[in-house]
C-alpha cells in the first residue's frame, strides 16, 4: 500500500472512531432550575465538578457528596465563584462505606426539604475493598449508589416531577454478572481483573437504571443511565510533549464535554417516556443484550438489596 493509501486509511479509522464515540454533542437545554436542589456525587473533581458547575450556573442549589472534604471545599470555591450561585455546598458521602451513605442521608433529609436531581456520578477503578468487604469497583460503583438512591426515593418523589441519572460506560459491553461470586464477596477473592470488574459495575448500573424505571412507573420520577465519552483522564499526563497534545485533542474529551448527556438527561424536556434508557452523545443509545435483561436486573436488584440490608 503506498503512503497515501495508509493517510486515507488512517484518516477513514479516525472518523470512523470519531463519529462512533467521539463526537463532541451538547445539552441544547435553557432551562433554568432556580428553586430546584440537586445531589452530584464525585463532585470535586472531573465530570462530576463540570455538571454541578453547570446546574449551579443555572441557579440550582447543588450538593457536592463527596470523600474529601479539602478537596470538595475547593470545588465548592472554585463553582460559587464562577458561577455566581452561593448555593453551593458540600456534604461528606463515601460511597466505599454503606454507613456513610446511611449518615449522608440523615444529613441530607435533615437539612433539605427538596431533591429534584440526583446525579450518581462517582466512579473507581483499581483494586481493593469497601469497609463491608466487598470488591472497590463493585462496591462503590454499584451497591454504594444503589443503597443512596433507594433512600432517597421517598423525597424525589415528593418533590416530583425529578430525575435520576447514572454514569454507566459503553465498558458495560465487557461485563459480565457471576451471582455466585456477589454472594460470596465478603468471603472470597472478588478480584476478577480490573477490566472486567469495571466493566461488570458498569453494567449493573445499567440494570439498576432499568429495574428502577420498572419499581418507579406512575410516580413521575424518571431514570437514565449514560456514556459520558472518552474522557481526559490521568492517561494522558503519564505521556510528555507533542504526543499527548495530539492525543488529547484527538480522542479525550474535556470534563465539560463529558458533562453533556448527564445534562441532557437531567434537562431535556420530553424524556420521560424514555425511563431506563441508556443515552450516549445526547440521544438513545443500544446497551448490550444484558444491559437489557429484564430477568436479570431483577435479580441484581433483589441480589442488591440483601447485600445493602434493606
Amino acid at each position: 500500500m503506498s503512503l497515501l493509501g495508509y493517510i486515507a486509511a488512517a484518516v477513514g479509522f479516525y472518523v470512523f472512531i470519531y463519529y462512533t464515540f467521539l463526537r463532541r454533542t451538547r445539552c441544547k437545554s435553557l432551562v433554568k432550575l432556580y428553586g430546584k436542589t440537586a445531589i452530584v456525587t464525585g463532585s470535586n473533581t472531573g465530570i462530576g465538578k463540570a455538571t454541578a458547575l453547570a446546574l449551579a450556573k443555572r441557579g440550582a442549589r447543588v450538593i457536592l457528596a463527596c470523600r474529601s472534604r479539602g478537596r470538595a471545599d475547593a470545588a465548592v470555591y472554585d463553582i460559587r465563584r464562577e458561577s455566581g450561585n452561593q448555593q453551593v455546598l458540600f456534604m461528606a458521602l463515601d460511597l466505599s462505606s454503606l454507613q456513610s451513605v446511611r449518615d449522608f442521608v440523615q444529613t441530607f433529609l435533615k437539612t433539605e426539604p427538596r431533591l429534584d436531581f440526583l446525579i450518581n456520578n462517582a466512579g473507581v477503578t483499581g483494586e481493593g475493598r469497601t469497609r463491608e468487604g466487598f470488591g472497590l469497583e463493585f462496591g462503590v460503583n454499584h451497591l454504594g449508589h444503589f443503597l443512596l438512591t433507594l433512600l432517597l426515593l421517598d423525597r424525589l418523589k415528593q418533590c416530583a416531577p425529578s430525575r435520576i441519572v447514572t454514569l454507566a460506560s459503553i465498558a458495560h459491553y465487557g461485563g459480565h454478572i457471576d451471582f455466585s461470586l456477589l454472594d460470596q464477596t465478603k468471603d472470597s477473592n472478588f478480584r476478577l481483573g480490573m477490566v472486567l470488574d469495571y466493566s461488570t459495575s458498569k453494567l449493573c448500573n445499567m440494570l439498576f437504571t432499568r429495574e428502577l424505571a420498572n419499581r418507579l412507573e406512575g410516580t413521575n420520577v424518571s431514570c437514565f443511565s449514560v456514556h459520558p465519552g472518552l474522557v481526559r483522564t490521568k492517561l494522558t499526563r503519564t505521556m510528555s510533549g507533542l504526543l499527548a497534545a495530539v492525543l488529547s485533542k484527538l480522542f479525550f474529551l474535556e470534563p465539560e464535554e463529558g458533562a453533556q448527556t448527564t445534562l441532557h438527561c437531567v434537562l431535556q424536556e420530553g424524556l420521560e417516556p424514555f425511563s431506563g434508557r441508556y443515552f450516549s452523545n445526547c440521544a438513545l443509545a443500544q446497551g448490550s443484550a444484558k444491559s437489557r435483561d429484564d430477568a436479570l436486573a431483577k435479580k441484581l436488584w433483589e441480589v442488591s438489596e440483601r447485600l445493602v440490608g434493606i
